[in-house]
């Protein structure tokens, strides 16, 4: 029947008119799920609980007691958010046992509305990455090129939508790592305002940086997603209490000024990429947008900024995984604690992981905490001045998400530097706090290019609003269309 297929908003319509089970939507995404291992996309996949799971879901439709219009619909999580009594590995040797006796709060929350949690998806370790080749379980590849990486860290939640694996996918944003797949698959993927979503259960990169948020099919999936997810939660305490994302009726883009950032048209943006970010902003202006060219300064500094900030945050969190408390430890292999303390990090880490890890604690040491991180921080207050600034003159900003499209499967990977370039749209926004979205806007080499939209804090409505705008005129993009 092919139901992998469906929108969210598809689904949720067909269960409630009773014309599909949830037993028989589970059946068929677990079917593409198994029918397309080549892509890697899950670390782990939930078959018999989800079964029994949509059962329970069939039961209350039938009983007309379903938990929310989206009962019964299975989604993918990237396996670095805690799923109760399920391994949670963040794509790392050294979590590859460990087993969490509680849910996240956003997972939690998606479970009070009957979805069925049906697997974890691949990501790179630890979020470190932007293509998910640094994962210990080995690369995620792109549904629309087999020899291309999918982006990262969150790949594997988009290749497992983009491919129609599952229905939607939850995915973390530290730098980018919800929006640059979501460019390269061809897909919607929202980071929200930082605090709209809590970070309870979501393991650590960088705490000040980190966003859970929705990878969908469709902005409407991504919306209804996000408006499951958000909220205040106690545990949390950079949790904010925020509105629901309200889309109009009626697009209206006429009322729209968008700012264009020069600073996204520089060196390094392929030629082909451009063209198709700059044909999505004239489908908004033909429809009444003001469009203004604006300048962001400090943008230039932003990915010094988070490649000091983001490794100091993570060398502290990562402390934590010392083969002591839990996770992998070498301590059968050795005979002093300082030794599993060494050895159980060293086999623990990936290679990525741990040249993170010396950055952040170079940065963070007594001769250089001033000279790096404390400057660092120094130009983040600058750049969030800078947007904060902006956004009192435009709406929304509007720019390319990913440089290129995807690239090839170890193309990158002897070069981190030009790795780290691959998000040099998507960071800003992280450290401002701010939320943006990408938005597929064509394909550029028969390959997808992703529109990204920025919005002020807690804005997400209208980026949303033009980004639905945008989609109307180009269309859903699907790999088997290409």
């Amino acid at each position: 029947m092919d139901l992998n297929k469906l929108t969210l908003i598809e689904a949720s319509e067909k269960l409630e008119a009773g014309e599909i089970t949830s037993s028989e939507l589970i059946s068929d995404c677990l079917g593409a799920i198994d029918r397309a291992k080549d892509l890697n996309a899950f670390i782990s996949v939930f078959n018999d609980e989800a079964k029994e799971e949509a059962k329970k879901s069939d039961k209350r439709r039938a009983a007309s007691k379903p938990l929310s219009k989206f009962d019964g619909i299975p989604i993918a999580v990237k396996d670095v958010m805690a799923v109760r009594d399920h391994p949670t590995t963040c794509g790392s040797k050294i979590l590859e046992n460990y087993i969490p006796p509680y849910d996240a709060f956003a997972i939690k929350k998606l479970k009070d509305a009957g979805f069925i949690i049906i697997g974890k998806t691949n990501m790179d370790e630890f979020a470190f990455g932007s293509s998910t080749e640094s994962s210990h379980f080995g690369p995620t590849k792109n549904p629309w090129d087999k020899e291309r990486v999918p982006g990262g860290s969150s790949g594997g939640s988009a290749a497992a939508v983009a491919g129609d694996l599952v229905i939607a996918a939850l995915g973390s944003d530290t730098g980018g790592s919800i929006r640059q797949p979501a460019s390269l698959c061809g897909i919607v993927g929202l980071k929200p305002t930082y605090g709209a979503v809590s970070r309870n259960g979501l393991f650590a990169f960088g705490s000040s940086l980190d966003q859970i948020g929705p990878m969908a099919k469709t902005v409407s999936d991504a919306v209804e997603l996000y408006n499951i997810i958000s909220g205040y939660d106690e545990g949390d305490s950079t949790s904010i209490s925020n509105d629901k994302i309200q889309m109009p009726n009626k697009i209206q883009s006429s009322k729209l000024k968008i700012g264009i950032p020069k600073e996204f048209f520089g060196k390094g943006l392929d030629p082909d990429v451009e063209n198709k970010v700059r044909a999505s902003i004239k489908i908004l202006e033909k429809q009444g947008a003001e469009i203004k060219e604006i300048s962001l300064p400090s943008l230039k500094y932003a990915l010094a900024v988070y490649y000091i900030i983001a490794p100091a945050e993570a060398s502290s969190n990562l402390s934590r995984y010392d083969g002591i408390k839990y996770g992998y430890s070498a301590h059968d292999k050795v005979s002093t604690l300082d030794d599993v303390y060494k050895v159980s990090r060293t086999d623990g880490f990936g290679d990525e992981a741990k040249r993170r890890i010396m950055l952040g604690t170079y940065v963070l040491s007594a001769g250089y905490y001033d000279a790096y991180y404390k400057k660092a921080q120094r130009v983040r207050a600058r750049i969030k001045k800078e947007f904060d600034d902006v956004f009192k003159k435009v709406d929304i900003l509007i720019g390319p998400t990913s440089p290129t499209v995807a690239f090839k499967i170890g193309e990158k990977t002897d070069d981190p530097l030009s790795m780290y370039l691959s998000d040099i749209y998507t960071v800003p926004v992280n450290p401002a706090g701010i939320p943006g979205v990408s938005v597929p806007c064509g394909l550029a080499n028969g390959l997808p290019v992703g529109l990204q939209i920025l919005g002020p804090q807690f804005g997400e409505d209208k980026i949303m609003s033009a980004s639905l705008a945008v989609e109307n005129e180009v269309g859903r993009l699907k790999p088997e269309e290409k």
